[in-house]
């Protein structure tokens, strides 16, 4: 259990440098929300020996349509980040950068690679605006939104902080949340892998065609 323990907070630390990305944090967002260890790290990724579940999450596509996560990409290669699409660097550097390495993929592997980005700022985040700034990185990337309680609790379930948007005193609005990417396996469902904001395109060209396969990089 001790072992469970100093890994989980390893985890933390590695989380917690990557969740100012577009904003500050506080306290609240930069603690965990789930138990998992952390025993090695790929040049690219973390990689969990306790991956993750897919997040429970029923929300609204950029279509307006329901979208369950979990059922719509059973059995997918899955990336599934969390963001917003005012975040002024971040948030569409990481989206680039996971657009231009999908480009490199087989077109069999672009066809089964779901890239989900959900907003963490979902009152200016409507599906049509959501999906206007989806198109512009790739269109087959599929953006989500909801009510902010929910998507903040499907966070959660991926150890990813975030906080409730909030306008700055010079009148622009900040979300804070945690800039991982968590990749999951076709063949299970389950997040291995652990990107941070750091991670290149050509760390992502490698690695993408083995997430494909479900195969760690």
């Amino acid at each position: 259990m001790r072992k469970k323990s100093v890994l989980a907070i390893a985890f933390a630390a590695v989380a917690a440098l990557s969740l100012s990305a577009c904003g500050g944090s506080d306290d609240a967002a930069e603690k965990p929300f789930a138990d998992v260890s952390v025993p090695t790290k790929t040049k690219a990724a973390t990689v969990l020996d306790q991956p993750f579940t897919k997040p429970d999450l029923v929300l609204t596509d950029t279509h307006g349509k329901k979208y369950d996560l979990r059922e719509q990409t059973k059995g997918k290669p899955t990336l599934i980040y969390f963001g917003y699409t005012n975040c002024p660097d971040v948030c569409p550097l990481i989206m680039s950068n996971i657009a231009i390495a999908r480009k490199a993929l087989p077109k069999a592997d672009q066809d089964r690679l779901q890239v989900i980005f959900v907003t963490t700022d979902p009152e200016r985040d409507t599906p049509s605006s959501l999906g206007t700034w989806l198109a512009s990185q790739d269109p087959s990337f599929i953006g989500l939104t909801g009510d902010f309680p929910t998507i903040q609790a499907g966070a959660r379930q991926i150890g990813i902080g975030i906080d409730a948007p909030k306008k700055e005193k010079d009148g622009t609005v900040v979300s804070m949340h945690g800039s991982q990417v968590i990749a999951f396996s076709p063949k299970t469902d389950k997040g291995y892998l652990v990107y941070s904001e750091d991670t290149t395109p050509d760390d992502y060209t490698k690695d993408l065609p083995k997430i494909a396969k479900g195969e760690n990089p």
